[in-house]
């Protein structure tokens, strides 16, 4: 098992923050951000690496989750409030520019960064999460019509339930979620629709034997998931969910152009976050460079950890010198 830093509480934006630090703190400092339903821990094989190599490295748990606030109201969960926790928590260790990296969920703060906060910034790594463009209609009219209502983050939108359904059996929800090799993209495209809609509660409904793919944690890896979110709960977690909509009112006039270097880390098998995708992204982020991992599916930092290491650190000593 991969040794993990010890937490620094700070105080970030109104909420309390846990941070797990590494590196020398005069190195170039690289925050990374965490997905769904994931904690700081999910950069525990990118923490040293990038600590060896010479950056301060910053792996927050994230409002909501882990040992941070999780705030009651839905509302205190929008792009803003994230984004301005990472401000806040640039202000508490005394930086003032910061590479932003981010995975899932965390990838849609990383690349909102320069939109919301462009004088923090030095560049942006999306791992698997692509910058997207602002739709026509809010997200969650648009993915209800292309999915449907058992979608999973259109079921997400409703109170309580999901919440219910992923706290009633944290160890059976994390051994589902934490899967590797489930489906290849070519599998995903070419199956049945109802195969293709991501109902992920009724699969997760299944019996175990039914999943598809195979543990990508080790047993003390899962007991660190399994015994925070038996503390937490899931609905800080959802909360950011419960905000789509509001975010797509509330950047209407932000412009969408990402003035920083950018590095783009695709994964060949995530059908949720598919690298296609990506497609087109250098109109929004001109100065982009992309890598593909082949094989690898959604949970790219921790299937693929030296794959991830290698092509970041590239990245970073090509393109920022202390």
């Amino acid at each position: 098992m991969v040794s993990f830093p010890s937490p620094t509480m700070i105080q970030t934006n109104g909420i309390d923050m846990a941070v797990y630090e590494g590196g020398p703190r005069d190195g170039i400092p690289v925050v990374l951000c965490h997905g769904f339903p994931e904690l700081a821990y999910s950069w525990r094989h990118q923490i040293p690496a990038l600590a060896e190599a010479g950056y301060h490295v910053l792996a927050p748990d994230q409002r909501g989750y882990g040992l941070s606030s999780r705030p009651a109201d839905v509302a205190q969960y929008d792009i803003e409030q994230l984004t301005g926790d990472m401000a806040g928590l640039l202000d508490r260790f005394g930086i003032d520019k910061a590479i932003f990296c981010g995975h899932d969920w965390g990838g849609v703060v990383a690349w909102h960064m320069p939109l919301l906060h462009e004088k923090r910034v030095l560049g942006v790594i999306g791992v698997n999460t692509p910058f997207l463009p602002r739709r026509p209609i809010d997200p969650i009219t648009y993915l209800r019509a292309q999915y449907g209502d058992d979608m999973y983050i259109v079921r997400f939108q409703k109170a309580d339930e999901p919440d219910a359904i992923l706290e009633k059996d944290v160890g059976r929800t994390f051994r589902f979620f934490m899967r590797k090799n489930a489906m290849t993209q070519e599998e995903y495209r070419s199956g049945p629709k109802e195969q293709r809609n991501l109902a992920l509660f009724r699969a997760l409904a299944q019996p175990e034997s039914d999943w598809r793919g195979e543990p990508l944690l080790t047993p003390a890896e899962l007991k660190v998931f399994v015994d925070t979110f038996e503390r937490t709960g899931f609905t800080g977690a959802l909360n950011w969910y419960r905000n789509m909509k509001r975010n797509w009112e509330r950047t209407a006039n932000v412009a969408e152009t990402v003035k920083v270097p950018g590095l783009m880390i695709l994964a060949e098998d995530d059908f949720i976050l598919r690298p296609s995708l990506a497609d087109g992204m250098e109109t929004y982020v001109p100065d982009l460079e992309k890598a593909l991992i082949r094989g690898c599916g959604h949970w790219t930092q921790q299937e693929y950890p030296y794959r991830t290491n290698a092509i970041m650190v590239d990245w970073l000593k090509r393109r920022f010198i202390k």
